[in-house]
């Protein structure tokens, strides 16, 4: 079985993994008991890995809040400058964003604006410029589509959010682990991040808000302590904090490293795709995360191709968010594809721990199911 779906999670990194385990037994402290040593212990382990998720972005550890993911931090982003904005002001969305800030900034209702994106899955900032003309709360789009890996013109977006003097919220889930990204070269307000996209656990993600110069204001949307200055109520999740801070800082060390190395691999895994019979990447490469293919098969349904080669090739028809959902992507018909089309596509992912030999494998195992099922289509 070759798993090729890293954008929907990626294995854990048994390093992140051995930096975990003692947190789990001898030091098992709950960060905010720091009156003796069990606590104290957990409260300098989250400081360790405040600081390197803070290094691995280009913050300061002051500006990184926990919480239980990267759904909670793009809702706190969302929600909380909302909030804090009161009044009618409106809160600008990409249309190709992650269900978790389409979905916050729906609860709004006439407040959301949804900024449409080009026929190649990209926002345009001089239309993002334009609808910033009415009150505007928080702007929001993403670094890089989790379906396409479409890259974004994000620092453009930002550059146009401040002389706008409106705060600039951007989701870097998938970006994070493969492309480099630093908050103030950026000139971003609020940055959401989640360790299990980038080789650490599922359960804990963070949300950067910016301290320095200006001031990123926002509301909570959880109550019951003053944790993360109060911008996040509940116990930290010190086993998985201690997790995430190991895997920024592998990807901090190694990330140029496995960026070039996913790339050959890309190549060689598009070099093979091309001679399947009617393969329409949806996105070019070049313009995409290094390590993301978004890719459609005339005749061949995703699911239909998926179940076939689903003991042989993992990979996915769009978001893991998306899966119990019949709807094709939103992503995909944002950027003008047909439902046919997008119905049509699946997302191949890899990363730290795909070889050259998985790639081979499993591009031999797509032609092969994609020409049986041509085949059956064709005899329909």
């Amino acid at each position: 079985m070759i798993y090729l779906d890293y954008n929907a999670t990626t294995p854990l990194d048994p390093r992140v993994l051995e930096a975990m385990l003692p947190y789990f037994t001898t030091h098992f402290g709950n960060a905010s008991s720091v009156d003796h040593l069990y606590g104290a212990e957990a409260e300098r382990a989250v400081k360790q890995a405040r600081e390197q998720v803070a290094d691995l972005i280009g913050c300061e550890p002051a500006e990184i809040v926990f919480t239980s993911g990267a759904t909670e931090a793009d809702n706190l982003a969302v929600l909380g400058c909302a909030a804090h904005a009161g009044g009618d002001a409106q809160v600008v969305v990409s249309a190709i964003e992650h269900p978790a800030v389409l979905e916050s900034a729906a609860t709004l209702g006439g407040r959301a604006v949804i900024a449409p994106v080009t026929d190649v899955g990209v926002v345009d900032a001089a239309v993002l410029e334009c609808l910033m003309s009415e009150p505007t709360a928080l702007v929001s789009v993403m670094a890089a589509n989790n379906e396409t890996g479409a890259v974004q013109p994000i620092t453009e977006v930002a550059a146009a959010c401040r002389e706008a003097g409106v705060p600039f919220h951007t989701d870097a889930v998938q970006a994070a682990a493969r492309m480099p990204l630093d908050v103030d070269q950026i000139d971003c307000d609020l940055m959401s991040l989640s360790a299990h996209k980038m080789y650490g656990p599922k359960g804990v993600g963070a949300l950067y808000v910016r301290r320095r110069g200006r001031r990123t204001k926002l509301r909570p949307i959880l109550y019951g302590g003053a944790h993360e200055r109060s911008l996040r109520a509940g116990t930290l999740n010190v086993p998985a904090i201690v997790g995430f801070g190991a895997a920024a800082d592998l990807v901090r060390r190694d990330g140029v490293t496995d960026w070039q190395r996913e790339r050959d691999l890309r190549d060689t895994l598009i070099g093979m795709l091309r001679q399947v019979n009617g393969a329409v990447f949806n996105v070019q490469p070049d313009a995409a995360l290094p390590q993301t293919l978004s890719v459609r098969f005339d005749l061949v349904a995703a699911r239909a191709l998926m179940h076939r080669l689903r003991e042989r090739v993992a990979m996915s028809a769009g978001s893991a968010c998306a899966t119990l959902s019949s709807e094709p992507s939103h992503a995909l018909l944002a950027q003008g594809l047909a439902e046919d089309d997008a119905r049509r596509t699946v997302r191949i992912s890899f990363g730290r721990f795909t070889t050259h030999e998985e790639i081979v494998q499993a591009a031999a195992a797509i032609r092969e199911g994609v020409q049986e099922l041509q085949l059956v289509a064709s005899a329909a």
